[in-house]
């Protein structure tokens, strides 16, 4: 696993050079006053596994708000790392309906609630997921009121192509635990 020192334009661009083709999606375009508060990535003899990027910043409704992107190949783990479940893969994806909807590209993707009823950690987050482009997508959001936000399709973009844009995205802030 790599994740930077601290979270800067320069750290980013390293971080996407190191995921190569592998998507590092986040919400798009970033509200006023969120910012990119830490990244990460997952690598093996394969080439990249998965990757994370979180935004923090505030709603009027919750105050402090962080909003976990893990893209992942099955059997990685890392949103489950992030999400504090045991288990590499999320479970009771795709039965009933989804809880909400994100864009992904052209596609349109459901995510289902993932119980974390069952980990060690206060009921501080909600965590959703589920498939994109053959990759399991999941979101966590703390607090867990904060997924008042999903209520409308979020656009998740993958920054990893997004040339010039990328200079003017705000990086900082303090690293939010997971």
């Amino acid at each position: 696993m790599w994740t930077p020192v601290e979270s800067t334009y320069d750290a980013f661009v390293a971080h996407l050079e190191k995921a190569g083709e592998f998507p590092t999606l986040l919400p798009w375009p970033l509200g006023a006053g969120w910012s990119v508060s830490d990244f990460a990535l997952v690598a093996g003899e394969r080439g990249t596994l998965g990757t994370l990027a979180c935004c923090s910043g505030t709603s009027a409704l919750d105050g402090p708000v962080d909003v976990f992107v893990v893209t992942e190949e099955p059997g990685t783990g890392l949103g489950a790392r992030v999400a504090k479940l045991s288990g590499p893969d999320p479970v009771d994806v795709g039965e009933g309906p989804p809880l909400t909807k994100v864009r992904v590209g052209s596609a349109s993707v459901p995510l289902w609630a993932v119980s974390t009823s069952a980990a060690d950690e206060e009921f501080d987050r909600v965590v959703v997921a589920g498939e994109a482009a053959g990759r399991w997508l999941w979101m966590v959001l703390r607090p867990a009121s904060a997924m008042l936000l999903l209520r409308d399709e979020w656009i998740l973009r993958d920054v990893s192509g997004l040339g010039p844009p990328l200079v003017e995205m705000p990086f900082g802030g303090p690293r939010p635990p997971w």
